[in-house]
């Protein structure tokens, strides 16, 4: 089984949202869809759930058509949607509804999401009286009713604090050890790193980066250094052939042409006495290339 997305393009008047987006999800995991503010995520979702129109292009789940009336998709959106005045099993019995469980059948399931996530003391509350981080879980909650085989997360840990946001992460963690297809959208660079290996990057409504993480970072190669030490280094950097890239409390950040280059700094630092206390030479970071490719948009409106 496979999800897969091929030329999706959609255009608001003049203005092109998605232009040519194709990816493939082949087995069960965790794929990464990335992109600055306003680059074309929510769209291209919209468009995979069927919930906008699509100018071109198309979208198929075990080689036919996506099909929400048949398909089991769970989808947790950006724009939170719970109502406030309502109490949270009648809308936990609502959204099962619409995904054709009748309330015997939504109960056990209902229970058993809510004891996972902890909020099982707020079932008879409105939605009102949660915190935002409560009101995530219900939402949480709210997408994983039917067992979906398909799971899109826009945004899952935004504004959750980090007790809150470990529990989403146990239970993503979960849902992919049970087989799941799952797609993250985030900006958090680090929570990327931590659950995905295949990614496709926006920017502007076309793809600028995509496919296996770690690949990329190991066709870059180790370019980026940084270094810590109890004596001024930036000059002896310099002669190195070392560019500077930023100065912090916990060392010096510098971009080499090769690793001969970083080679040539540690010896010299070793042959001047210099004290070293972090000397790290690394690929970039997946923060590092998305700046890169977004030309620094990465807080974009």
């Amino acid at each position: 089984m496979s999800l897969i997305v091929e030329h999706l393009s959609k255009k608001f008047g003049d203005r092109v949202a998605v232009e040519d987006l194709s990816f493939e999800i082949p087995k069960p995991g965790i794929f990464a869809f990335l992109g600055t503010n306003g680059a074309g995520k929510s769209t291209s979702i919209r468009m995979i759930l069927g919930m906008l129109s699509k100018d071109t292009g198309s979208v198929t789940w075990n080689g036919k058509p996506l099909d929400l009336m048949k398909d089991t998709v769970g989808y947790l959106a950006e724009e939170r949607g719970l109502y406030p005045k309502y109490n949270i099993m009648e809308q936990m019995y609502y959204f099962a509804s619409l995904k054709g469980l009748k309330k015997k059948q939504a109960a056990p399931e209902i229970d058993y999401l809510f004891k996972r996530l902890r909020i099982e003391e707020y079932k008879k509350m409105k939605a009102e009286q949660l915190s935002k981080g409560n009101q995530q879980k219900v939402q949480l909650a709210a997408a994983l009713l039917c067992n979906p085989e398909i799971i899109i997360l826009d945004e899952p840990l935004s504004g959750l604090d980090p007790v809150n946001a470990d529990i989403f992460k146990s239970i993503i963690r979960e849902e992919r050890d049970a087989g799941k297809y799952i797609i993250m959208s985030s900006h958090q660079m680090e929570t990327i790193e931590e659950f995905c290996e295949d990614l496709v990057l926006l920017h502007h409504g076309k793809v600028v980066m995509d496919g296996n993480l770690n690949e990329i970072k190991r066709k870059r190669g180790r370019e980026n250094l940084t270094i810590k030490a109890d004596k001024p280094i930036t000059e002896l950097a310099q002669r190195c052939g070392l560019t500077l890239v930023e100065e912090t409390p916990n060392g010096s950040s510098f971009k080499v042409s090769s690793e001969e280059n970083a080679e040539n700094m540690l010896k010299a630092m070793i042959e001047n006495g210099i004290n070293i206390i972090r000397f790290d030479l690394r690929e970039p970071s997946l923060h590092e290339l998305f700046v890169e490719k977004c030309g620094g948009d990465v807080n974009e409106g």
